[in-house]
Protein backbone atom coordinates (compact mmCIF):
# COMPACT_ATOMS: atom_id res chain seq x y z
CA UNK A 1 0.00 0.00 0.00
CA UNK A 2 2.27 2.99 0.91
CA UNK A 3 5.19 1.20 3.15
CA UNK A 4 7.74 2.11 0.46
CA UNK A 5 7.19 6.02 1.92
CA UNK A 6 8.80 5.27 4.75
CA UNK A 7 12.20 4.23 3.15
CA UNK A 8 11.71 7.11 0.62
CA UNK A 9 11.28 10.09 2.95
CA UNK A 10 14.71 8.20 5.17
CA UNK A 11 16.38 8.65 1.23
CA UNK A 12 15.06 12.10 1.02
CA UNK A 13 16.63 13.33 4.34
CA UNK A 14 19.86 11.15 4.18
CA UNK A 15 20.08 12.49 0.53
CA UNK A 16 19.95 16.03 1.96
CA UNK A 17 22.36 15.76 5.13
CA UNK A 18 24.72 14.07 2.70
CA UNK A 19 25.06 17.14 0.67
CA UNK A 20 24.97 19.40 3.88
CA UNK A 21 28.16 17.11 4.67
CA UNK A 22 29.22 17.76 1.69
CA UNK A 23 29.11 21.38 0.73
CA UNK A 24 30.25 21.90 4.71
CA UNK A 25 33.59 20.17 3.85
CA UNK A 26 33.89 21.94 1.24
CA UNK A 27 33.28 25.10 2.08
CA UNK A 28 35.48 24.98 4.99
CA UNK A 29 37.89 23.23 2.83
CA UNK A 30 38.14 19.62 5.10
CA UNK A 31 37.47 16.44 4.49
CA UNK A 32 34.55 14.33 6.12
CA UNK A 33 36.76 11.92 8.44
CA UNK A 34 33.76 10.18 9.75
CA UNK A 35 33.56 6.73 8.00
CA UNK A 36 29.64 6.88 8.14
CA UNK A 37 29.31 10.14 6.92
CA UNK A 38 31.81 9.45 4.13
CA UNK A 39 29.57 6.08 3.13
CA UNK A 40 26.12 7.59 3.66
CA UNK A 41 26.11 7.25 -0.24
CA UNK A 42 25.91 3.47 -0.15
CA UNK A 43 22.68 4.12 2.41
CA UNK A 44 20.88 6.60 0.22
CA UNK A 45 21.44 3.98 -3.06
CA UNK A 46 19.94 1.27 -0.53
CA UNK A 47 17.05 3.57 0.19
CA UNK A 48 16.52 4.77 -3.23
CA UNK A 49 16.66 1.37 -4.99
CA UNK A 50 14.65 -0.38 -2.64
CA UNK A 51 11.82 2.27 -2.35
CA UNK A 52 11.66 2.23 -6.39
CA UNK A 53 11.59 -1.66 -6.49
CA UNK A 54 8.93 -1.39 -3.85
CA UNK A 55 6.83 1.61 -5.70
CA UNK A 56 6.71 -0.18 -9.06
CA UNK A 57 5.59 -3.29 -7.50
CA UNK A 58 2.80 -1.45 -5.80
CA UNK A 59 1.77 0.24 -9.19
CA UNK A 60 2.12 -3.11 -10.77
CA UNK A 61 -0.80 -4.48 -8.28
CA UNK A 62 -2.60 -0.93 -8.73
CA UNK A 63 -2.07 0.20 -5.11
CA UNK A 64 -0.54 3.68 -6.59
CA UNK A 65 -2.89 5.67 -8.85
CA UNK A 66 -2.08 8.34 -11.29
CA UNK A 67 -5.07 10.63 -10.36
CA UNK A 68 -5.82 11.93 -6.39
CA UNK A 69 -4.88 10.36 -3.58
CA UNK A 70 -2.82 8.22 -5.53
CA UNK A 71 -2.95 5.50 -2.85
CA UNK A 72 -5.73 3.57 -3.69
CA UNK A 73 -6.10 3.01 0.72
CA UNK A 74 -6.68 6.59 0.49
CA UNK A 75 -10.46 7.10 -0.39
CA UNK A 76 -11.90 5.06 2.51
CA UNK A 77 -11.33 6.06 6.06
CA UNK A 78 -10.97 2.54 6.93
CA UNK A 79 -8.55 1.69 4.42
CA UNK A 80 -6.54 4.76 6.16
CA UNK A 81 -6.08 3.25 9.03
CA UNK A 82 -4.54 0.04 7.39
CA UNK A 83 -2.32 2.10 5.34
CA UNK A 84 -1.19 4.04 8.39
CA UNK A 85 -1.01 0.47 10.39
CA UNK A 86 1.27 -0.84 7.19
CA UNK A 87 3.35 2.09 6.99
CA UNK A 88 4.02 1.87 11.05
CA UNK A 89 5.29 -1.81 10.87
CA UNK A 90 5.80 -2.61 7.43
CA UNK A 91 7.63 0.58 6.36
CA UNK A 92 9.43 1.42 8.76
CA UNK A 93 10.86 -2.28 9.60
CA UNK A 94 12.23 -2.03 6.60
CA UNK A 95 13.92 1.42 7.02
CA UNK A 96 15.55 -0.16 9.93
CA UNK A 97 16.78 -3.10 8.18
CA UNK A 98 18.38 -1.22 5.52
CA UNK A 99 19.95 0.91 7.75
CA UNK A 100 21.11 -1.36 10.53
CA UNK A 101 22.54 -3.50 7.62
CA UNK A 102 24.48 -0.72 5.98
CA UNK A 103 25.81 -0.07 9.40
CA UNK A 104 27.28 -3.22 9.47
CA UNK A 105 28.69 -3.23 6.19
CA UNK A 106 30.43 0.35 6.63
CA UNK A 107 31.31 -1.03 10.07
CA UNK A 108 33.18 -4.42 8.31
CA UNK A 109 34.13 -2.51 4.98
CA UNK A 110 36.29 0.08 7.29
CA UNK A 111 37.47 -3.07 9.72
CA UNK A 112 38.48 -4.79 6.48
CA UNK A 113 40.52 -1.57 5.14
CA UNK A 114 42.43 -1.13 8.03
CA UNK A 115 43.36 -4.49 8.37
CA UNK A 116 45.07 -4.44 4.63
CA UNK A 117 46.39 -0.78 5.40
CA UNK A 118 48.15 -2.72 8.45
CA UNK A 119 49.15 -5.52 6.21
CA UNK A 120 50.62 -3.28 3.84
CA UNK A 121 52.55 -1.34 6.07
CA UNK A 122 54.02 -4.33 7.73
CA UNK A 123 55.39 -5.38 4.19
CA UNK A 124 57.31 -2.23 3.91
Amino acid sequence: MACFTVPATEAIVTTIAKKAADSSAKKNNTEITNIFVKRMDWLNNMLWGGSALLAFEHVWHGEVTPWFPFLTNAVDPADRIEMLHEMATSGVGMAVLVTAVWFVIVYASSKIAKKAEAERSAAK
